[in-house]
């Protein structure tokens, strides 16, 4: 079986999250969003991939939407309303409640205020949303009869959820942006272990390793202190929900301890909007929110007030909360642009930012942005990065691949650089194969087709005990001094009780696959089935011949008489019984007698402590269960320099074995 997956966008790239999945013979896309760094047709997806003659309803079994930000969800209205996707769409409830809001926001932006064509409308917004069917955490949905998802706590911001999806015995995780660090007001992400076949993971920052939050939040108080301090304003480019949040919560409580005057502004309407989602959906909160909830909410900030455009010549510093956090349109592009030249002012950047938006370019340390073609911006004012963005870092990304088992890993909404580190990373640390594919880039990566099936108790029980055979095969494998092979206890010498017939290590069981209609598939011991059907039972036997160098031995045994020639008993050597003088006339010599003795040795060293291994002095042979080794006789077609190794089909692991030591005891005298 083959899973394929293919990123129609955030392939190599942050931003206009799109990735294909086809599992099991379904078509689900994951996320559906825009790339901030584009104003034409870049911005979307490319959706004529998944179909030439826009039938996308008729290609797609669902659309699943891991949380409400735009390079999510940006471009489902266009796909649904624009494109003519008719299907279902999956997402959390609190995603469904604050995606249309942000949606119409980023439209009044692009359509009402730039003037741009070819855009969704508020009506398109709002059909979008009706084809929406929201989900619960932990709650298996069935989209079809073989299509099951699962949604999963991601942190990063309210409602964001990752999807374990499943058909048949295919499965794959989604995770969309997560967090495995929680914050001041959100958890972090957790997955139960569900061992995916592939696990598609961001990797924006997947060569980064945070410091700790405390230090971080530390040097983000100190810098907003000292620039306020200086009678400069502070700018600070945020998303409407999450980080806005978190930062706010933060400085609130500094502000509070430290008893400071100046004001802090939150662009008008976005904090009421936010008090409402966070009251509505407090269960998505950590635990700390939840339990002080009653008595006090968090986010009923006492020193930030809303803000207003007249306040933007205020003298006096200021410390402003303003949307977006990219710095590519609204508030925050406002108020950059006014406060860029002055070097007593500061701009600090939370959070990732994509190539190609203002926001990337100061951070490049640019000092001319042209914004338009009649604007060029002077930029003079402190610029300070400080990471509180909510994705998860390289440790988090491993701590989840952990988590969660995966068989396969896929990297996506990352950069192409740091997203090669991250792979090697990944396959040297856990052994699995990763993947990093570029935008219309298909990966086909192969599953295995587990089929389970019933087996007989008895065939069952049968290998077991064959697998903890001891040396003497009326003994039960316990050795303490109750199992004897006294009389008194004879009766019990053949009964095993579940523990001692527990085996060590894996057990290969070989037996007949028994297939009947309407039944669930058996294995059951050969024999059993073939007396059952009245068939003849034909015992297959396997022979090999494994050669040895007879002068290779004889020279060994050259050195033991040099060596031990004082000893009695040494190899090829007799004592004179009487007149105990050394006689140093050899032996007839028999190369076949000495190499099955080497074999025996070595068979006892290495395996005679689990199974019975028998020198038959009679015919000189080597018997372990089938398997038998001996020299070759006059009926044999082979010719002497070597032993026969043979064994029934039935010993075909105990024979792997057997022959792996022969080989090392024959070759060692070479």
């Amino acid at each position: 079986m083959t899973i394929q997956i293919v990123p129609l966008g955030a392939g190599q790239d942050v931003g206009r999250s799109c990735i294909l999945v086809t599992i099991g013979g379904k078509n689900i896309m994951l996320d559906c969003g825009m790339h901030m760094g584009f104003n034409d047709e870049r911005r979307f997806p490319d959706f004529s991939y998944i179909s030439k003659t826009g039938d996308f309803t008729e290609m797609l079994d669902c659309v699943i939407i891991s949380h409400f930000h735009l390079d999510h969800c940006g471009a489902l209205p266009f796909f649904t309303e624009m494109c003519g996707y008719d299907g279902n769409i999956y997402m959390t409830h609190p995603t469904k409640a604050i995606c249309p809001i942000l949606l119409e926001d980023y439209r009044k932006i692009t359509v009402d205020k730039k003037g741009e064509r070819n855009f969704f409308s508020s009506q398109d917004i709002k059909n979008c949303m009706k084809k929406v069917i929201a989900v619960n955490l932990h709650q298996t949905i069935m989209v079809d009869d073989d299509l099951e998802i699962c949604a999963y706590y991601a942190g990063h911001v309210l409602g964001a959820a990752m999807f374990y999806i499943r058909v048949g015995e295919e499965s794959l995780v989604y995770t969309g942006d997560y967090n495995m660090t929680p914050d001041r007001h959100l958890g972090s992400a957790w997955i139960d272990k569900v061992k995916p076949d592939v696990l598609i993971t961001e990797s924006t920052y997947a060569t980064t390793i945070r410091d700790s939050k405390r230090s971080r939040e530390r040097d983000f108080l100190k810098k907003v202190h000292d620039c306020v301090a200086g009678g400069g304003n502070v700018i600070i480019p945020v998303f409407a929900l999450g980080r806005a949040q978190e930062l706010c919560i933060l400085i609130e409580t500094y502000w509070e301890r430290m008893d400071l005057k100046v004001p802090i502004y939150f662009s008008a309407g976005l904090t009421e909007k936010a008090n409402h989602f966070y009251r509505l959906f407090i269960n998505w909160t950590n635990e700390k929110i939840k339990s002080t909830f009653v008595h006090r909410n968090m986010f009923d900030f006492q020193h930030i007030r809303a803000w207003d455009r007249a306040y933007i010549d205020n003298p006096g510093p200021m410390v402003v909360f303003a949307t977006p956090g990219m710095l590519h349109s609204g508030t925050s592009l406002e108020l950059f642009k006014k406060w860029a030249p002055d070097p007593k002012n500061m701009v600090i950047m939370p959070g990732f930012c994509v190539a190609g938006t203002v926001g990337s370019r100061v951070l490049a340390g640019e000092k001319h942005i042209k914004t338009d073609s009649f604007t060029t911006i002077e930029v003079n004012l402190q610029v300070k990065n400080l990471s509180f963005s909510a994705h998860a870092d390289a440790k988090g990304i491993m701590q989840l691949i952990r988590q969660c088992d995966a068989k396969n890993v896929v990297l996506v909404h990352g950069e192409k650089s740091s997203m090669g580190f991250l792979k090697s990373r990944i396959m040297t640390e856990f052994g699995i194969p990763c993947f990093d594919p570029a935008n219309g880039t298909t990966v086909s990566i192969e599953t295995s087709h587990v089929i389970p099936i019933e087996m007989s108790a008895s065939l069952l029980k049968q290998h077991l005990i064959r697998q903890t055979e001891t040396q003497d095969p009326g003994m039960t494998t316990s050795s303490s001094p109750e199992h004897s092979s006294s009389d008194d206890n004879s009766e019990q010498s053949d009964f095993k009780t579940p523990m001692d017939i527990r085996p060590s290590d894996k057990v290969l069981i070989q037996g007949m696959l028994v297939m009947d209609d309407g039944k669930p598939i058996r294995l059951e011991d050969a024999e059993e089935v073939l007396e059952k059907v009245g068939m003849a039972n034909h015992k297959v036997r396997f022979e090999v011949r494994k050669a040895y160098n007879a002068t290779a031995l004889r020279r060994a045994v050259e050195n033991a008489e040099s060596n031990e020639s004082q000893q009695r008993g040494s190899w090829a050597m007799e004592m004179d019984g009487d007149s105990g003088q050394t006689d140093h006339s050899y032996q007839e010599w028999d190369s076949d007698r000495f190499a099955l003795n080497l074999v025996h040795i070595a068979l006892e060293r290495s395996i005679g402590k689990q199974i019975k291994v028998v020198r038959e002095e009679g015919d000189d042979s080597i018997a372990i269960r089938s398997v038998k080794i001996r020299a070759p006789t006059e009926k044999d077609e082979f010719e002497r320099g070597g032993l026969l190794v043979g064994w029934d089909y039935r010993d075909e692991d105990l024979a792997t074995r057997v022959l792996s030591i022969v080989t090392l005891a024959l070759s060692a005298n070479r």
